[in-house]
C-alpha cells in the first residue's frame, strides 16, 4: 500500500474496505454498464483511479442511471443506480461520515442504523400502542426527491468541518441523473434513492427537520421512525388533530409535505377503549397493526388487544407476486429438488422478516407455496387424476419422508 500523503485522508485501505462492503450489494451496473463482475476483472486500476482521485479532490461522480420500479398502487418508484466505482466512493465517504452522526441520532430513530432494526421499530410501536390510544401514521410525499440542498449541507455542517467531506456530498447531491433515453438532468434538490450515502444523508435531513424538532417541542411524546415511515404515539384524538397539524406546518418549513390522502390518524381500538373513530388500522414496516383477538395468560379470558395482526397489504401483494411470478404448478420436468432451490432464499427472508414477530403471520404465505407445490403435483402425475386432494395426500407423503426439503417445512408449515 502508498502511504498517503495528499491532503484528504483517505487511504487505499479504506477503499478495499469499501469495495468489499459493495462487493456484498446491488449487482446493477451504472451508466459505464461496468457490472461487479466487469469491474472484478480491473478491480487494482479501477479501486487505485477511486482512491486517486478521491484524495486529490479531482473525483467528480458520473450521472446516476435512472430506473423506475413499479409500486403497489400502479405507480412508479424512481431509483438512482450509481457506477460501481462511485458506490465505493459514496461507502468511503458514508464510513468515515456515519460516526460522525451516529452518537446524536434520536433513540426513535430505527432506519439505517447500526445495532437497530426494524424489528425494534415495530415492537417499540406495538408496546406504545397499548399504553396510548392514538397514532399519527405520517407519509411524507416523494420525500427523497424533495429535500432541500441548502438545508442538507447546514446539517452536515453542524457537524464537520471537514472541506473535503462537504465538497464530495455537495457533488453527490447535485450530480446528473441519466434518463432512459439519455438525456441528462441535473437535480436543484433531492437525494437519488439507491445511493450508498443517501439513507444516512436522509436520517441527518430529518434528525433536524422531525426528530430533534419533535425533542424540543413535544419531549414527552413517543414515535418511531424508520428512514421517512412514522408513526407518532399520542394519548387522546384532540392531541392527535392538533400535533398533526404542527407536524404537518413544520415539515412544510424545511421543503416537506405530508401526503393529504395516506396520512392518518388512527385509532387502536381495543377492549378498554370505547371512543368511535373511523380509521382502526394501519401499516408499518410491513405489519398490518389492527384490532385482534387475544386471550389473557392468566385467566384465559378472550380480549380485544390492538397491534401487529397480519403482514400488511402491500407486502404480501409483493410476496404472493414472487410465488406466482415462479411458476411452480407449470415446471412439470423440474424435480421437487429444484422447486425447493429456486424457493429457499426468499422463504428464509420472508421468515426471518415477519416470522422474528409472529410465525402465524406467514400461514397465508405458506399455504400458496403449498398450493403451487400441489398444482405441480397433480400436472406432473397423470396417476393423482387431476385431483387437489390426492395431490395434497401425495405433497403429504413426500413430507412426511422428507420433512426437511422445503424450508417452510422445517417449521411445520406442511401440507
Amino acid at each position: 500500500m502508498r502511504e498517503n500523503t495528499r491532503s484528504i485522508p483517505i487511504t487505499e485501505e479504506q477503499v478495499w474496505s469499501a469495495y468489499l462492503e459493495v462487493r456484498k450489494h446491488g449487482k446493477s451496473a451504472g451508466v459505464d454498464e461496468l457490472t461487479l463482475r466487469d469491474y472484478e476483472a480491473d478491480r487494482s486500476n479501477q479501486l487505485y483511479k477511486v482512491w486517486n482521485r478521491m484524495t486529490a479532490g479531482s473525483y467528480m461522480p458520473p450521472a446516476v442511471r435512472r430506473v423506475e420500479i413499479p409500486k403497489s398502487d400502479g405507480k412508479k418508484r424512481e431509483l438512482g443506480i450509481p457506477t460501481v466505482s462511485d458506490r465505493v466512493a459514496q461507502t468511503v465517504v458514508k464510513n468515515y461520515l456515519e460516526p460522525l452522526l451516529e452518537p446524536h441520532f434520536h433513540e426513535y430513530s430505527f432506519g439505517y442504523r447500526p445495532n437497530k432494526n426494524a424489528h425494534d421499530a415495530v415492537r417499540q410501536a406495538a408496546e406504545q400502542c397499548r399504553k396510548k390510544a392514538y397514532v399519527l401514521d405520517l407519509d411524507i410525499e416523494g420525500f427523497f426527491d424533495n429535500l432541500d440542498h441548502g438545508l442538507m449541507m447546514r446539517g452536515l455542517q453542524e457537524h464537520t468541518t471537514d472541506k473535503w467531506l462537504l465538497m464530495y456530498i455537495e457533488r453527490w447531491l447535485k450530480a446528473p441523473i441519466e434518463h432512459k433515453d439519455g438525456s441528462l438532468a441535473y437535480p436543484t434538490k433531492g437525494s437519488p434513492q439507491g445511493g450508498v450515502v443517501s439513507p444516512l444523508l436522509s436520517n441527518l435531513y430529518l434528525h433536524y427537520a422531525f426528530d430533534k424538532w419533535m425533542s424540543i417541542h413535544y419531549s414527552e411524546t413517543v414515535f418511531e421512525r424508520y428512514a421517512d415511515d412514522i408513526v407518532v404515539h399520542c394519548t387522546s384524538k384532540q392531541e392527535a388533530v392538533q400535533l398533526l397539524d404542527a407536524i404537518r406546518e413544520r415539515l412544510k418549513q424545511c421543503g416537506l409535505r405530508l401526503h393529504p390522502e395516506k396520512t392518518k390518524i388512527v385509532y387502536c381500538k381495543n377492549s378498554n377503549r370505547k371512543d368511535k373513530h373511523e380509521e382502526v388500522s394501519f401499516d408499518f414496516l410491513g405489519f398490518r397493526f389492527k384490532p385482534k383477538k387475544a386471550r389473557n395468560r392468566k385467566t384465559g379470558e378472550i380480549f380485544t388487544d390492538f397491534g401487529p395482526a397480519s403482514i400488511g397489504k402491500k407486502s404480501m401483494k409483493k410476496i404472493l407476486e414472487t410465488i406466482k411470478s415462479k411458476y411452480l404448478h407449470r415446471r412439470v420436468t423440474d424435480q421437487l429438488e429444484d422447486l425447493s432451490k429456486d424457493l429457499a432464499a426468499h422463504v428464509r427472508g420472508w421468515m426471518n422478516y415477519f416470522g422474528k414477530i409472529n410465525m402465524r403471520f406467514l400461514y397465508p404465505v405458506m399455504n400458496s407455496v403449498n398450493g403451487r407445490l400441489i398444482m405441480w403435483a397433480t400436472n406432473r402425475y397423470k396417476s393423482l387424476n387431476g385431483s387437489s386432494w390426492q395431490g395434497r395426500q401425495w405433497l403429504r407423503e413426500i413430507y412426511r419422508d422428507y420433512p426437511n426439503m422445503f424450508e417452510h417445512w422445517k417449521y411445520g408449515f406442511k401440507p
